[in-house]
């Protein structure tokens, strides 16, 4: 019995993989989600949803995303600034709503 021996030789292991030299994108979409969801909820701030999803966003950015640290924060300190104002606007409306409610039935 006679044992073939290759006539190629076979390509090492420590060779680079094509792929490898590629850049790696960086992400940045929990930033720019949670910046834009604070511009748009000055206006939809009536809302709580929107202010809420930019807040969540904002913080799971600034876990994930380190580059991108103030495009969250700044999503953040928008978002919370406008979901506070939407709270005191509720608030303030059910109270004046209940002062005025014994005039209701005049």
């Amino acid at each position: 019995m006679s044992t073939a021996t290759p006539t190629q030789p076979q390509a090492s292991f420590a060779e680079s993989n094509p792929y490898a030299s590629l850049p790696v994108a960086e992400t940045r979409g929990f930033s720019i989600a949670s910046l834009v969801l604070g511009l748009v909820s000055i206006v939809a701030s009536s809302t709580f949803v929107v202010p809420i999803v930019g807040l969540v966003l904002g913080l799971m950015a600034l876990k994930r995303e380190p580059n991108f640290r103030t495009m969250a924060i700044w999503g953040i300190v928008l978002n919370a600034v406008m979901l506070l104002g939407a709270a005191l606007v509720t608030i303030g409306a059910l109270v004046f709503g209940l002062v005025m409610l014994p005039f209701a039935f005049l």
